[in-house]
Order: C-alpha cells, then structure tokens, then sequence
C-alpha cells in the first residue's frame, strides 16, 4: 500500500497520519514557522540542496523521488506524492525529515554515507510553512 492510499484512508477514518505500519504522533512537529511568502526556490532548495539532493537529485534518485526542482518535489517518488500543498502535518516528507514515524523512512537517515545531520527544527518548520502556503 503507498502513502496516497494510506492517507486517503487515515483521513477518511479520522486517524493519525500512518507511517508505514506505525502511528505518528502529529504533535510532536515542529510548528510551521511564520514566516510568510515562503517559496521553494528562495527558501526550501537551499535545505535540499544542502542535506538530500545526493540522494534525490538527478542522477538515480531513491525511491524515484527527487528534489531538485518544485515540479519534482510536487510529483512525488515510488510510492505516491509526499508533499500535501496546504497540509505539512500530514505531508510524508514532513513526517520523514521530522525523523518520526518508521526509522526505515527518515530522512536524511541516520547511518547515511554523506554523515548528513538531520533537519533542525527550524528548518522543518520552515518546510511546513512553505506546504502550508501552498507549496510554490
């Protein structure tokens, strides 16, 4: 079952947002930042550029996702879309970067071979308002 399906029915039953066989805990986000008019290209390539691209850019990107450009980001990988314009808390690629949910998922991982830290909390609400604004 992919994320679409997953959040298709998570949503229709009124459940927390499932990640891969485990509940995630919502609530332990951090919140959206408020800062306002938060596009991808001014704001959010930087923090991909910096801590995902050598995995989800051009050249054999992981799970067919890529990040490098907000078309791609917008069309999702192999397993359905994971940014939800409007909707960060539910968004996969807020739960995955946020390190919740299944440890299999989180991004960047935490043995990953480029030592990459993981997205401060700032910079996690700082993705979750640009989703939340619609995610241009």
């Amino acid at each position: 079952m992919n994320y679409r399906t997953l959040l298709a029915v998570t949503s229709v039953l009124g459940l927390n947002v499932i990640g891969l066989g485990k509940d995630v805990d919502i609530s332990k986000l951090p919140p959206p930042a408020s800062q306002k008019g938060v596009t991808y290209e001014k704001d959010i390539k930087p923090i991909f550029d910096n801590s995902c691209i050598r995995c989800h850019g051009p050249e054999k990107p992981k799970a067919r996702l890529r990040l490098d450009s907000l078309e791609a980001v917008l069309k999702g990988g192999e397993d359905g879309k994971v940014v939800l314009p409007g909707n960060s808390a539910k968004s996969p690629l807020v739960i995955n970067v946020a390190h919740l949910g299944e440890e299999d998922n989180w991004m960047p991982p935490p043995k990953n071979k480029f030592k990459f830290l993981p997205l401060t909390k700032d910079q996690i609400s700082l993705i979750r308002a640009w989703i939340d604004q619609g995610a241009k």
